[in-house]
């Protein structure tokens, strides 16, 4: 069980749960009991994990999961999404009842999961994105290749041709689709994220708008894709919530150094401690002191060294305040770039 040589496994699994607390104490449990390390999610719409542990801790954990009464008949081994890694992935293990089970800032009742999108295997999203970009390529292409994660994410890895949104929490994607329901009038929307669930209360949302003329998402997302498609049009990293930050099937590199530009692809945290921002910068620019997200953090960030220790400060930096926090597309540019990468 506390073997180093580990994984960690993503998931998530929508149903109806009508005691979350004590599914959380259950679930709260047992991973204390296979020494995993992670964070679940509960909430009356269903589950949403990441936890690793040693190959046999994951495995339990799996099968324990497809036994359970409550996922039976709904999860499947195939819904585990696993990458190499291990309990060293989280500082610890956060089990919890939310409101969500990924934060998108709308109430369940109202937006419900189970008014998603067409699923596509990754095998017929593949086919989709290839002649999505055929037809882009000819300017005669009428579907969206649409990211729903975070401007950080999309970032170091994306699907060529798509459209990344600049935002930077899933909970602005609601207002993002409210503020840009031209672009995606009477298209079809091809829509992606890390292992799908995004995409299940995304797709749901966009759909509850009625301008589209469809609406599909990858099943399994990127994680899923990847596994079959290694070398596919997803092209740089595979953002992860975990101490890694990032998992790569290919050896592209897309983002570049925030001061020198060369090619980098490995986040940090800034280290100011006010901010918890994450900052691309390459080993040399970090051995001359380079270590912040922006120029702001970076003279706090002495300022705040020369005070006494344990002192911090809780504020957003420059890099949040000048970004805006629901970008507007402007649809007739970004029909010009689709397709372009």
């Amino acid at each position: 069980m506390d073997s180093k040589v580990g994984e960690v496994l993503l998931y998530y699994c929508y149903c109806e749960v009508k005691d979350p607390e004590k599914l959380c104490a259950w679930q709260k449990a047992l991973c204390q009991h296979l020494h995993l390390t992670g964070k679940v999610r509960v909430a009356s719409e269903g589950i949403n994990g990441t936890v690793g542990g040693s190959k046999v801790a994951t495995n339990l954990y799996i099968e324990v999961m497809l036994s359970q009464p409550l996922f039976k008949d709904i999860l499947c081994r195939e819904d585990f999404k696993s990458s190499a890694g291990g309990a060293h992935c989280f500082p610890d293990l956060r089990v919890g009842v939310f409101k969500e089970i990924v934060p998108m800032g709308i109430d369940p009742k109202i937006v419900s999961y189970k008014e998603t999108g067409i699923h596509l295997s990754p095998q017929e999203f593949h086919r989709e994105v290839e002649q999505y970009l055929a037809q882009a390529s000819q300017g005669e292409s009428d579907t969206i290749l649409l990211d729903c994660r975070n401007f950080y994410e999309s970032k170091i890895g994306h699907f060529q041709g798509c459209l990344a949104p600049d935002i930077r929490k899933f909970s602005y994607f609601p207002s993002y689709v409210d503020e840009n329901l031209e672009l995606f009038k009477d298209k079809r929307v091809l829509m992606y994220c890390t292992g799908g669930i995004r995409c299940e209360r995304g797709s749901a949302y966009l759909r509850s708008k009625a301008v589209c003329r469809e609406v599909y998402q990858l099943k399994g997302g990127i994680h899923k894709y990847l596994e079959e498609f290694p070398d596919g049009f997803y092209r740089g990293k595979l953002f992860v919530f975990d101490d890694r930050y990032a998992i790569c099937s290919n050896e592209d590199i897309i983002s570049a150094c925030r001061y020198c530009g060369t090619l980098w692809d490995q986040y940090k945290l800034c280290s100011s401690q006010h901010c918890r921002q994450l900052v691309l910068t390459c080993p040399s620019c970090r051995n001359k002191g380079l270590t912040a997200c922006c120029p702001v953090c970076q003279e706090k960030e002495l300022k705040v060294t020369s005070r006494a220790s344990g002192q911090t400060l809780k504020e957003e930096c420059e890099c949040t305040s000048r970004r805006p926090r629901v970008p507007i597309e402007h649809v007739s540019q970004r029909m010009l770039d689709t397709g372009k990468d």
